[in-house]
C-alpha cells in the first residue's frame, strides 16, 4: 500500500473569472521510503502539491490518502495531529523563531506533544549532534550561516521521527558547499527509511532521488524512475540541462579566432606633415614695431 496515493486531486483558488487552477487532476502514488524530487517552472502546482500532501492545505476535488487514511474524513484536531507526527516540513526560508535559542527551536515540536522540558531539551541536543551542530545549542538563529540554520531547520523537522520529510527548496537560498552539506543530511535521512519528497529548480540535485516528478500548469507531465547519483534521461533532454560553455570551450574559440587572422600586420601608411615656414615680416611691419617702441 502506498503511503501517499492522490487520485483526480485539484486545487482551486478564487471565484467565477478569478478561478486559478494551482492542481489539475494531479493523480500520483509514492511508495514509503522512496526519495521525490519534484521539478518545473515558477507556478506550476509544486508547493501547492506539498501543501496539499503536508496537510497545510485542502484539495477542492478529488480524493487523498496518506498512510492508508482518507484525509478528507479527518476532523481538524486528528489532521493537526497526524501532521505533526507523521510529517516533517523544511523550507527555504528556514522559519526558526528569532527570539529562541537553537536548542528551544528544535525542542518546539515536542513541547506541543506535552512533553517535559528537561526530557525534550535533551532530545533535542542529539538531534543537534546528529546534525553536526552540537556546539551551536545556546546561539540564536540571527548567530547561523545560511547553512547552519537549515541544519537546524532539519533537526527540527526530524524531532517527532516523521515517516515524511517534505522539502521546499531546502537549498534555494545556500551557496554551492552548503547546499551539499543539506543534500547529504537528506541523503542519510531517506537511506534510513524515510519518505523524502522535495521541490528544486537544480537540475543536479535530483542525483539524490530516486524518482523525479516533472509538472507544468498543475499538472504532472511525466515521472521517471532513476538510480541514486545520475541524472534522469527526461532532464538531459530538456531544457534544464542544457549544454554550457566551460573554459577550454573559450580557449578554443579564441585559437581558432588566431588562425583566422591574417599572420602580418599591413604596414601603415605613412602621413606626411608639412611644417609651417614662419612669415618674413615686411620693411613696413618692422618699421611700425620700432616706432611703437619708442
Amino acid at each position: 500500500m502506498p503511503v501517499i496515493l492522490l487520485e483526480d486531486v485539484n486545487k482551486l483558488y478564487g471565484f467565477g473569472d478569478a478561478t486559478t487552477i494551482a492542481l489539475d487532476e494531479v493523480e500520483l502514488s509514492i511508495e514509503r521510503g522512496e526519495f521525490v524530487a519534484i521539478m518545473g517552472p515558477s507556478g506550476s502546482g509544486k508547493s501547492t502539491l506539498l501543501n496539499v500532501i503536508g496537510l497545510l492545505d485542502r484539495p477542492t476535488h478529488g480524493k487523498y490518502m496518506l498512510d492508508g487514511r482518507h484525509v478528507a474524513r479527518l476532523r481538524q484536531q486528528s489532521r493537526a495531529r497526524v501532521r505533526r507526527d507523521k510529517v516533517g516540513f523544511i523550507f527555504q526560508s528556514f522559519n526558526l523563531l528569532p527570539r529562541m535559542t537553537v536548542i528551544e527551536n528544535v525542542a518546539l515540536p515536542l513541547a506541543y506533544k506535552g512533553m517535559l522540558q528537561t526530557k525534550r531539551l535533551k532530545k533535542a541536543a542529539a538531534m543537534l549532534e546528529r546534525v553536526g551542530l552540537s556546539e551551536k545549542e545556546y546561539f540564536y538563529p540571527s548567530q547561523l550561516s545560511g547553512g547552519q540554520a537549515q541544519r537546524v531547520a532539519i533537526a527540527r523537522a526530524l524531532i517527532n521521527d516523521p515517516q515524511i520529510i517534505i522539502a521546499d527548496e531546502p537549498t534555494g537560498s545556500l551557496d554551492s558547499a552548503s547546499s551539499r552539506l543539506v543534500m547529504e543530511l537528506l541523503s542519510d535521512i531517506h537511506k534510513a527509511g524515510n519518505t523524502v519528497l522535495m521541490v528544486t529548480h537544480n537540475p543536479s540535485l535530483t542525483k539524490y532521488a530516486s524518482r523525479v516528478v516533472f509538472m507544468h500548469d498543475g499538472s504532472i507531465v511525466a515521472d521517471e524512475q532513476t538510480k541514486l547519483g545520475e541524472i534522469p534521461d527526461t532532464l538531459k533532454r530538456s531544457m534544464y540541462f542544457a549544454p554550457r560553455k566551460t573554459v577550454d570551450d573559450d580557449l578554443k574559440g579564441v585559437s581558432s579566432l588566431m588562425n583566422t587572422m591574417p599572420d602580418e600586420k599591413p604596414a601603415a601608411k605613412k602621413v606626411s606633415v608639412k611644417k609651417a615656414t614662419p612669415k618674413k615680416r615686411t620693411y613696413k611691419a618692422r618699421t611700425k614695431k620700432a616706432k611703437a617702441k619708442k
